[in-house]
C-alpha cells in the first residue's frame, strides 16, 4: 500500500485530506463526491481519521477511490489492460508448434507461466508482526467505515475474502461485504450464487465450522482480483500471477488453515459456525438502492494481525459512477477472450456504468442465421456472472461504436419493432430489488440484428402531446420525448400513481398514432430531462415480465416504484441519498466541493 501511495503521489494522482473526519459518513461522502468528478477525480487518502462516537483516533490513514480512473487502473496493473487481455487471448489459441524455433518459442512461453502460482512461504508475513488474540481481538480498532444513514453498522468494503473446499483441495478469493457486528463478529454477505456459498453449504452438510481468512490492502491487484470472474474452483490469484509475472506470496493464517498474501495491511481470521445465521443489512449498495435485510453466515473472529505501518483500504458504493466503473472495465476487456469462448461469434460487448452493469448489457455480433440472436441471450444468461443480466440488446457488426450512445440508440430504434423483443425468466443477484420474488425474474433481450421497415409515429411536441395524454391519465405529470428522429421515439411520462401502470399503458391506445416506446416513472425523485438517471432507475426498476406491456407497435415499460398495487408484496427499498447536513459540515470546511451542476445530474 505505501508504494501504491507513493506512485499515485509521483503521478498527481493523490489528494491528501489532513483534516479531522468521522468514519461515520463523513469519510465517504467525500471519497463518493470525489469519483463523480471527471476522469474520477484523485485518490483520495485520510490522514486525520477519528470516531466520534467512541473518541477514538485512528494511527492509520485510510485510502478510498484507489481505482476510481481509467488511469489509475493502469497504473496499479502496471501494464495496458489491454495487453492482458491479448496475453489470455494468446494463452487460449496455443496451438501446437510447427518447427524447432517455434517450439523454443513456445517452450519460453510455458516456462514463464511458472510465475502465475501463489507461493506459499514458511514462518510469518508483514501482515503478522503485530497480532491480537483472545480479548484483545477488537474490529473497533479498525477506521471502518459507515457510508450511509441508513446502513446496518460499519461495513468492510474492501475485503479479501479467502475461504476452501470442505476437503481443502478447491480455494477461492472473493469480495463480500462485511457488516462488524461486535469486536470479534462479521457478517459474511456471500450471495447464495458464489463460491463461498458453495462451500459454505458443504461445511453446513458436513455440521463443521468453517475457516475464512479476510485480508484488507497489500498489492490492489489483490483486490481486484477478488472481484475476477473465473470459474468455479479457479484460484483468483492466478491472475496476479498473469499480471505480474510474480507469483503471489502466501503466508499461513496463525488460526485457521488459510494462507493470504503476506504483504497485505489486516488478517482478520475467523471460523463460520454453520448452524446459525443472523440478520445482515440494511447497505446502500452499488445498485444505488438500499439492500434490505436478510440472514447471512457469521464469522466469530479468532485473531487480527497487522503490518506495523498500516493503511486502511475502503470504497463507496451507492448512485453512479462509482469506482465500480472503473474496476469493471478493466474487468470486461480482460475477461472478453474467455466470454468468446462461449460465444464466438461475439465481436464486442458493454456495460453502461449508469445500468450499475448488471442491469444492461449492449452486445455486437456477427449474426449467421435466423435466430442466432436469441441463442446468444440463452447463453449469455447462462454463462457465469453474465447469467446476472437482466437486460441485453444485440446489434450486427455495421452498429455503431457501443459506447456511441446516441448514435447506439438510434440504429437500435430505427430497426425495433415488438417482434424483436425477447422477454424469459432466471436467475437475479440478490441485490435486485425489483422482481416479484428475490433471485429470480424477468430477462429482457433485444434482437437489433435484424431489421424491421416502420413507419414512425405522427409526432406531437411534448406540450401538445402532454395535453392529449393528461385527458386520458389524469395522473400524469409531465412528459417529455427523447430520440424523436427514430422510428421509435420514446416518451417518458411521471406519474403520481394510483393504479397499475398497465392500466395508464391500456388508457393511452387511442394515441398509438403518435407514440412508440412509452416510459412510466414516478413524479418523485425523478428528472424527465437527465436521461443518465432516468437509465438508471428504469433498469433498476423493472422486471420484464411484469413490467412490459404490448399494443400493436407501441410498447410501454413501468419503471416506477413497485406497489401491492401491482402485486408487489415484498419490500421496496429507499435510494442512497447523502445525508445533508453532512455536506453542509464538509463544504463548511471546504473540502466538498463537486460542482453543483454534478450533484444534481447525478442525484446525490
Amino acid at each position: 500500500m505505501q508504494r501504491t501511495i507513493n506512485l499515485l503521489k509521483k503521478e498527481n494522482e493523490l489528494k491528501i485530506i489532513e483534516d479531522e473526519l468521522d468514519i461515520y459518513l463523513e469519510v465517504s461522502h467525500l471519497a463518493y463526491a470525489e469519483v463523480k468528478k471527471k476522469d474520477g477525480g484523485k485518490a483520495l487518502l485520510f490522514t486525520n481519521v477519528i470516531d466520534k462516537k467512541s473518541g477514538t483516533k485512528f494511527e492509520e490513514p485510510v485510502l478510498m477511490n484507489v481505482f476510481g480512473s481509467y488511469k489509475r487502473c493502469e497504473l496499479l496493473f502496471g501494464r495496458s489492460i489491454e495487453s492482458v487481455a491479448d496475453e489470455i487471448t494468446k494463452l487460449l489459441h496455443m496451438k501446437p508448434p510447427a518447427g524447432f524455433m517455434n517450439k523454443i518459442s513456445m517452450a519460453s512461453e510455458l516456462f514463464s507461466l511458472k510465475n502465475i502460482f501463489p507461493k506459499r512461504l514458511k514462518g510469518e508475513g508483514a501482515c503478522q508482526k503485530v497480532k491480537y488474540l483472545n480479548e484483545e481481538i477488537d474490529l473497533y480498532k479498525l477506521p471502518v467505515l459507515t457510508t450511509w444513514e441508513q446502513d446496518g453498522g460499519p461495513f468492510i468494503t474492501m475485503g479479501q475474502v479467502y475461504t476452501q473446499s470442505l476437503d481443502g483441495e478447491l480455494v477461492n478469493l472473493g469480495m463480500y461485504r462485511l457488516q462488524v457486528y461486535d469486536k470479534n463478529h462479521l457478517g459474511m454477505h456471500w450471495q447464495i450464487h458464489k463460491d463461498s456459498s458453495h462451500f459454505f453449504d458443504q461445511y453446513q452438510k458436513a455440521g463443521k465450522k468453517m475457516p475464512v481468512t479476510v485480508a484488507i490492502g497489500g498489492n490492489p491487484l489483490y483486490t481486484w482480483c477478488a472481484t475476477a470472474p473465473l470459474p468455479y474452483g479457479v484460484n483468483e490469484l492466478l491472475m496476479y500471477g498473469l499480471i505480474t509475472k510474480e507469483p503471489a506470496k502466501l503466508v499461513k493464517s496463525i488460526t485457521t488453515p488459510l494462507y493470504i498474501p503476506e504483504d497485505v495491511d489486516y488478517v482478520i481470521e475467523g471460523w463460520v459456525d454453520s448452524t446459525q445465521m443472523k440478520v445482515e443489512g440494511p447497505f446502500g449498495d452499488h445498485t444505488g438502492y438500499y439492500t434490505l435485510k436478510e440472514p447471512y453466515p457469521v464469522m466469530e473472529v479468532s485473531a487480527i494481525t497487522t503490518k506495523k505501518k498500516r493503511v486502511f483500504l475502503a470504497t463507496v458504493v451507492g448512485k453512479p459512477p462509482l469506482e465500480d466503473k472503473y474496476m469493471g472495465w478493466a474487468t470486461g476487456k480482460i475477461f472478453f477472450p474467455l466470454l468468446k469462448t462461449t460465444v464466438p461469434d461475439l465481436l464486442d460487448y458493454h456495460m453502461p456504468e449508469n445500468a450499475g452493469f448488471h442491469n444492461l448489457i449492449l452486445a455486437k455480433m456477427q449474426p449467421h442465421y435466423k435466430g442466432h440472436a436469441k441463442q446468444f441471450m440463452h447463453a449469455f444468461w447462462g454463462a457465469g456472472q453474465m447469467s446476472f443480466v437482466k437486460h441485453a440488446i444485440f446489434v450486427d457488426e455495421k452498429a455503431p461504436r457501443l459506447d456511441n450512445y446516441e448514435a447506439f440508440a438510434t440504429y437500435v430504434l430505427n430497426r425495433f419493432t415488438p417482434k424483436s423483443m425477447f422477454i424469459s425468466e432466471g436467475i437475479l443477484d440478490a441485490l435486485d430489488h425489483s422482481s416479484p420474488e428475490s433471485l429470480v425474474g424477468g430477462k429482457l433481450g433485444i434482437d437489433a440484428t435484424a431489421s424491421h421497415r416502420v413507419e414512425p409515429p405522427q409526432l406531437l411536441g411534448d406540450e401538445e402531446l402532454f395535453m392529449q395524454v393528461k385527458e386520458l391519465i389524469p395522473d400524469a405529470v409531465n412528459l417529455h420525448q427523447f430520440m424523436r428522429r427514430t422510428n421509435n421515439p420514446i416518451t417518458v411520462i411521471s406519474l403520481n400513481k394510483t393504479k397499475n401502470a398497465r392500466e395508464y399503458f391500456e388508457a393511452l391506445v387511442p394515441l398509438s398514432p403518435h407514440l412508440r416506446v412509452v416510459i412510466f416513472v414516478d413524479e418523485a425523485k425523478n428528472d424527465l430531462f437527465n436521461a443518465y438517471m432516468l437509465i438508471w432507475r428504469v433498469t433498476n426498476n423493472i422486471d420484464a415480465a411484469r413490467d412490459i406491456f404490448v399494443s400493436g407497435l407501441m410498447v410501454g415499460v413501468d419503471g416506477t416504484n413497485k406497489t401491492p398495487l401491482d402485486g408487489f408484496l415484498r419490500e421496496w427499498p429507499d435510494d442512497v441519498e447523502c445525508t445533508q447536513s453532512v455536506v453542509n459540515s464538509l463544504k463548511q470546511k471546504g473540502l466538498f466541493d463537486l460542482d453543483e451542476t454534478l450533484y444534481n445530474k447525478f442525484q446525490l
